[in-house]
């Protein structure tokens, strides 16, 4: 540990005072954050899983990491329940200056800190620097273990800023050098966000950012991973506004999506190499199919559009039960999770990266980790470049036919096998994951329930050419 962490992190087993004193204004404050996954059910309190005291507070400044877990009815009406654990770093000062007024909690009238205002500390200099600091040295306090790559350097006087854009979690860009993520629900077991780099890092694969360092927490037995840090692609493009902004010129975005293409399939490859694959048979193909028609199924009771066709979406479905009663198997591999445009960067160089390797943050880690064929990603893929060229103000026609063509050409290059060539298995994981996307839309974003549906409409009409 270096100097600095040294005279200033001690550590605290957790204070019920402070949690106590924390509880009125996180109840107000938590459910307002993006990356609150309980909303639409109240907070009726927190109970603590870890408190370590980064820097004891003065009339300056001090800091807290916190694990809580917020309790929360199951759904409106019902009792209320343990629920998600959150992690949050608690900043501490008499008075907040009017930079940090956006990182506002609130201010406690009882209590240990009583007197004092407290805040989200990622927006502030110093908590970012010393979370830096900690990694560099390999610090331990309390459970909190700062590790790093032994190989990478990383030098001090990296100023940070606090990315505002980010969903599901938050992030440090340390001086275009450095990116850290920090994880906001956390789970016990090993994150596929750091699991997965890892292991592509130990391939070679260009395609990914190899970790640097990153942040776990040990506590009773248990490990969580609580934050990665990566080179920072300055100057990159996200995949979803380089794809928006070139339907808005009118250009084409065929070569992007090609070479996108051959980046999906680059990293599928080492991940099969790196990572055990599996044979899925009949049994486990029964199972995939039967959990997207009871996905169909909920999504029917919850969006009445859809039932006019659920008919032709429980074929799709079927037909991939079908193939595997006629003994057809596939080879399944760890993938990315939760691919699309906004999952992808480019480099000035016009090389992609892959990012963001959490898969659906909603589901639960195990099945996160589970082996599941690359049709899924190439799925998630085909349909966010249909969400893009919903989005352009100026219809492109056949702008999204045209990337999905060449996305799946670039990923044959590379992989030697074209998804197209195997039409039941990919139509299925586009189908599954148009009815999700219409549940989401029907109950966040009306507007965009069309966008889906048409979907639907065309994986229907085109169901029944394949199956008559």
């Amino acid at each position: 540990m270096s100097e600095a962490v040294t005279r200033i992190a001690t550590t605290s087993p957790g204070s019920p005072g402070l949690l106590a004193s924390l509880d009125p204004l996180l109840q107000e404050w938590l459910p307002r954050q993006r990356w609150f996954a309980g909303k639409g059910r109240p907070v009726t309190g927190f109970s603590l899983v870890a408190a370590t005291e980064l820097l004891p507070p003065t009339a300056k400044l001090g800091l807290y990491h916190l694990l809580v877990r917020a309790h929360q009815p199951l759904s409106l009406g019902t009792s209320t329940q343990p629920g998600d654990c959150y992690q949050l770093l608690i900043g501490v000062r008499e008075a907040l200056p009017p930079r940090l007024a956006p990182a506002l909690i609130g201010h406690l009238d009882d209590g240990p800190l009583a007197g004092h205002t407290v805040y989200d500390a990622l927006y502030d200099t110093r908590p970012a620097e010393l979370l830096l600091e900690a990694v560099r040295s390999r610090a331990r306090i309390g459970g909190l273990r700062f590790e790093r790559d032994p190989h990478q350097e990383i030098r001090d006087g990296l100023v940070p800023r606090v990315m505002t854009a980010e969903q599901s979690n938050s992030s440090i860009v340390y001086g275009d050098t450095f990116i850290l993520k920090l994880l906001r629900r956390i789970v016990p077991g090993t994150n596929p966000d750091l699991e997965l780099p890892l292991a592509l890092a130990r391939e070679g694969c260009p395609r990914v950012p190899a970790p640097t360092g990153w942040i776990r927490a040990e506590l009773a037995g248990e490990s969580y991973v609580l934050g990665v840090l990566q080179p920072f692609v300055q100057g990159a493009a996200d995949g979803w506004e380089l794809a928006l902004r070139e339907l808005a010129k009118g250009e084409d975005f065929g070569a992007e999506a090609r070479s996108l293409g051959r980046a999906t399939a680059e990293v599928h490859t080492a991940l099969a190499r790196a990572l055990p694959t599996v044979t899925l048979g009949h049994t486990q193909l029964h199972l995939l199919a039967d959990g997207m028609i009871e996905r169909l199924e909920a999504a029917v009771q919850a969006v009445p559009a859809l039932r006019p066709y659920a008919p032709g979406l429980h074929s799709t479905f079927t037909a991939l039960g079908d193939l595997a009663a006629e003994g057809r198997t596939w080879t399944a591999q760890r993938i990315h999770g939760d691919l699309h445009l906004g999952q992808c960067l480019r480099s000035p160089a016009g090389q992609w990266w892959l990012i963001d390797f959490e898969g659906e943050p909603s589901k639960p880690l195990a099945e996160r980790r589970m082996p599941q064929p690359p049709a899924r990603d190439i799925a998630g893929m085909l349909r966010s470049f249909d969400y893009a060229a919903h989005s352009a103000e100026v219809p492109v026609p056949g702008w999204a036919e045209a990337c999905r063509a060449a996305y799946c050409s670039g990923y044959a290059e590379v992989s030697g096998v074209d998804p197209r060539t195997d039409p039941v298995l990919l139509r299925a994981y586009e189908t599954d994951k148009a009815i999700y996307e219409v549940v989401y839309e029907a109950r966040h974003r009306p507007d965009w329930l069309p966008v889906p549906m048409a979907a639907i409409e065309r994986y229907v009409t085109s169901s029944r050419r394949l199956h008559p």
